[in-house]
């Protein structure tokens, strides 16, 4: 299948719950590259973060980790650059160690 149209936008945004939460599904028929992700500690203490590209059918584990109970500070931002593709029916599910971690992505769908 060829991919011809590529639109760049925000994937997801959102505050990370203390248990895993999908904060972005790959619609069918589609692959999506993703190109930045900021992530921001609002809390008053340090925390520490999980992010996962989780291929179809398959739960977050330490085998798709991005970023595996990653430390932040307070009222600090880490942000990842970088370029990873995700198929159809792929997520990315996420979860922090304290309420006050938020979540943002940005990159493209290609149909």
């Amino acid at each position: 299948m060829a991919f011809q149209n590529i639109v760049g936008y925000k994937l997801g945004q959102a505050e990370m719950p203390t248990t895993y939460f999908t904060v972005y599904t790959v619609p069918p028929n589609v692959r999506t590259y993703i190109k930045d992700i900021d992530i921001c500690n609002t809390a008053t203490g340090s925390s520490r973060f999980y992010v996962h590209l989780v291929p179809f059918g398959k739960s977050a584990a330490v085998e798709n980790a991005l970023f595996y109970n990653a430390p932040i500070n307070a009222n600090t931002t880490v942000q990842w650059t970088g370029s990873q593709i995700l198929n159809a029916g792929d997520t990315v599910q996420v979860k922090g160690s304290v309420a006050g971690i938020t979540i943002a992505i940005t990159g493209g769908e290609a149909t």
